[in-house]
């Protein structure tokens, strides 16, 4: 296997501390030993690469950019850096670890009880526990305050019943952190696994994002007690607050596929020959691998700036929209046109570009659409909300 070549056009490591460097080269070196040599299979065969989950545990990386309760406590580059490569090696490793920290562990640590964080952070840092976030359903995506999932008070326990659609992780978790209503108020509870009426159905037939595990979640009378439910989170802004950090690291991510496309695109050129010289001798493949770095520099510089905002408590939700809505725009344009670069070749799993441009299809869709983001840039530009 020839050895991963980062995108650093310009000198973006000058501006990196040596922890920062040397956190964002181990988890290349885990990239390249553990998930790379199995995730062509993974993605063949519909699973995830459960084997890796210790080593995600033991190297930091869940809830990284989390304080106390065994987490790691990274800057928000460093935190940003570990998506980056792990979205190289694949979206779905990615999404698994995202999910994890930004999704899980970060409402228990915001909003969650000091009960609440003595008993699962521990246990989700180390990767002994799964987690996943239940907020979308089948009839409401984009505008999650419409849910139907209602809580009910029943004694020392809460009735739960809904369905919740699109959940990574969901078959393989200990613990979900569901949002529902509890008298008209948006709320979000801890269900474990096993609790009374509550199951899990994975979720088959999918093109994209294969080697990640997406369930429906199922709540028939699901009763579990009071003391699961989020204290801290009241209202819509607990479950988009999330989400925030969720796209945060999916700004970072997709520029790690970005750049496995280019790095795959632009050996292919300098290996086959065509017409007695490398293809990458031609005009049109020297202008489509200009374009890849360009968008991969640009990207890149978003990311810097929106973690040196995040670090610095400046960061807000509309630079984050801006940072996913643009980067995963042209990762999958990166990853199309390397596609069509390598030719036929570009459609098998011999070379990682296919299977990139698949899964950006899910990662251009989930934790806020392209349009979504649109228009939330267009309300804060103008002040009117156009999706109400």
């Amino acid at each position: 296997m020839e050895q991963f070549e980062g995108s650093d056009f310009y000198n973006l490591d000058d501006l990196l501390t040596e922890e920062q460097r040397l956190i964002r080269d181990t988890v290349r070196e885990f990239v390249d030993d553990q998930v790379v040599p199995c995730i062509e299979d993974c993605f063949m065969t519909d699973r995830f690469p459960l084997q890796i989950i210790p080593t995600l545990g033991e190297l930091g990386l869940l809830g990284a950019n989390l304080n106390g309760y065994d987490c790691a406590g990274l800057d928000n580059i460093s935190y940003g850096l570990i998506m980056q490569e792990l979205e190289r090696g694949d979206s779905g490793v990615r999404s698994f670890v995202s999910v994890q920290g930004g999704l899980v562990m970060y409402p228990i640590h915001r909003y969650g009880s000091d009960e609440q964080k003595d008993k699962f952070l521990p246990q989700l840092a180390s990767g002994k526990m799964i987690g996943c976030f239940g907020l979308t359903e089948p009839d409401h995506g984009s505008d999650p305050s419409g849910m139907i999932t209602h809580a009910v008070e029943d004694g020392d326990e809460y009735v739960l019943n809904g369905n919740k659609m699109w959940i990574t992780n969901g078959c393989i978790s200990d613990v979900a952190v569901v949002w529902a209503k509890l008298d008209d108020r948006i709320r979000g509870f801890l269900v474990e696994k096993g609790s009374p009426g509550f199951t899990t159905t994975k979720q088959e037939k999918k093109f994209s994002l294969r080697a990640s595990t997406t369930s429906e979640l199922h709540f028939q009378d699901c009763r579990i007690p009071k003391a699961n439910l989020l204290p801290g989170a009241d209202g819509l802004a607990g479950p988009l607050t999330c989400l925030t950090q969720a796209r945060y690291g999916i700004a970072w991510g997709v520029v790690g596929s970005a750049m496995a496309c280019f790095d795959a695109a632009k050996k292919y050129s300098l290996s086959r020959i065509q017409f007695d010289r490398p293809i990458g001798g031609f005009q049109l493949v020297q202008a489509k691998l200009a374009e890849m770095l360009s968008e991969i520099t640009k990207a890149q510089l978003l990311c810097l700036r929106l973690a040196q905002l995040k670090d610095s408590g400046k960061m807000t939700a509309q630079q984050v929209s801006l940072s996913k809505r643009n980067n995963v725009y042209w990762a999958l344009e990166i990853a199309r046109s390397a596609r069509d670069l390598l030719g036929a070749n570009g459609v098998t799993h011999e070379y990682p570009v296919g299977r990139h441009m698949l899964n950006l299809e899910s990662v251009k869709t989930y934790e806020g659409t392209h349009d979504i983001h649109t228009l939330i840039l267009g309300h804060e530009i103008t002040g009117i909300p156009a999706y109400k």
